[in-house]
């Protein structure tokens, strides 16, 4: 088997490192990849959003299989172009992946079918938004960008004067191009945060291990909002009643919301929660793997990933038992100084073996790239420094005790991560 993987961070890592582990996959072919992801599959220098591109590379290769994981081909419809081709694709159409590529579309759809989520207001003229907010005098506020913004297109205002810069940043100066067009004000909502990702074929869905992310640049949840600098797995806010309560308010219906819209999903939703005092809500949906949560529930998955992704595609999920370890992960990322602005790459990076690896961890690769045997930074996120254990502490000693030893330099990482439930 040949099995192509779309994208090139420490997710697509995470997703490669797993599909591994199926002895009928001879080989994996990842574009455009990264440094690190060469030691465990081949690279091809093709980008992720060149459909034409894609869909050639895999042609050529004569590909069994595609897993398109990051949002932008999802949206612009790489599974739609490669099944037409015949290539089978684990991954949501173009019109499913929607439920990410819009803001508006996703909260449309949880008003309409009584899925939980924060109150909320549409607008595509700055004034009209600006007006709104300052009306409604309820801070925090949430301003999101309509469109896709590499996980940084939510803003939230404490008062009046952030309020009108949001909305000049997203509406006027068009800090994410066309996604700002139109905005979603919403009600601000307080709780712990839990992301699940779930597999589904559009009859069934299957809720992958509970994770908690760690968004803000700095140690206390202060700075700017970055794509995530950390993640544990299992959430402990997760529990059984709200597990069981998710799956019956928002799982399933959201599944059945898109079946009735004509949009069924298969492939990998998330679902970005708050447990709130009234509940839990739906904070925002993707239409794919997060990163870096895939970095931490990818590793307690028993069940073969290569199996499971195709039943999502076939129909068949049903007839598949999906089994994890009854552990626990953390993910530390080691980021560039200066993330999630400006930073500087080239940095030589010390602390890893020839594979790009180190004992007793996992280290995922996000923005790295291989010269002359060395591995180099090349992104904003480097590395994702991953450990398992048999509970949290152990994992994120374990991991804590890596981010040690492995650097380069002006690295950032934040010392916190996990820390608030590291006792619960």
């Amino acid at each position: 088997m040949k099995v192509l993987v779309v994208g090139s961070g420490g997710r697509e890592h995470a997703v490669i490192r797993k599909l591994k582990e199926n002895k009928e996959i001879d080989t994996i072919i990842c574009a455009p990849g990264n440094g690190g992801i060469s030691a465990d599959a081949v690279c091809a220098d093709v980008k992720a959003t060149d459909i034409e591109g894609m869909v050639s590379l895999a042609k050529k290769e004569s590909v069994d299989f595609c897993v398109v994981t990051p949002d932008d081909p999802l949206a612009l419809g790489m599974v739609d172009a490669m099944e037409k081709e015949g290539i089978p694709c684990f991954g949501p159409e173009g019109k499913a992946a929607v439920i990410e590529a819009s803001k508006v579309f996703s909260k449309n759809l949880m008003k309409k079918y009584g899925i939980p989520t924060a109150a909320y207001e549409v607008f595509d003229e700055p004034e009209k938004a600006l007006k709104y907010i300052l009306d409604q005098n309820s801070f925090p506020a949430v301003i999101k960008a309509d469109g896709l913004a590499l996980g940084k297109g939510v803003l939230i205002a404490q008062d009046a004067k952030e309020a009108e810069e949001a909305v000049k940043e997203l509406m006027i100066d068009k800090a994410f191009g066309a996604s700002g067009s139109r905005v979603v004000v919403e009600e601000f909502m307080t709780g712990p945060e839990v992301s699940v990702l779930a597999f589904t074929d559009g009859n069934v869905i299957c809720p992958m291990v509970s994770s908690m992310d760690h968004k803000r640049a700095n140690d206390n949840d202060e700075g700017l909002n970055t794509g995530g600098m950390g993640t544990i797995a299992p959430s402990p806010f997760y529990t059984k009643e709200v597990a069981e309560k998710c799956m019956n308010e928002i799982f399933v219906p959201t599944m059945k919301a898109m079946n009735a819209e004509g949009r069924t999903f298969r492939g990998c939703l998330y679902f970005g929660l708050m447990i709130t005092p009234q509940g839990p809500k739906v904070v925002e949906y993707n239409c794919r793997f997060g990163d870096p949560e895939t970095q931490v529930v990818l590793p307690l998955l028993k069940t073969d990933l290569f199996t499971i992704m195709k039943a999502c595609h076939d129909g068949t999920l049903a007839d598949i038992n999906i089994e994890w370890y009854d552990e626990a992960c953390a993910c530390v990322i080691e980021a560039s100084g200066g993330y999630p602005q400006s930073y500087k790459k080239g940095y030589e990076i010390h602390g890893l073996d020839e594979n790009g690896q180190r004992e007793g961890v996992i280290v995922y690769h996000a923005g790295t790239k291989k010269e002359n045997g060395a591995y180099l930074t090349n992104g904003g996120r480097v590395l994702g420094i991953t450990a398992k254990g048999k509970d949290l502490n152990e994992a994120l000693d374990k991991a804590y005790a890596a981010v040690k030893e492995i650097g380069f330099e002006n690295m950032h990482c934040r010392s916190d991560i996990g820390a608030k439930v590291r006792n619960l």
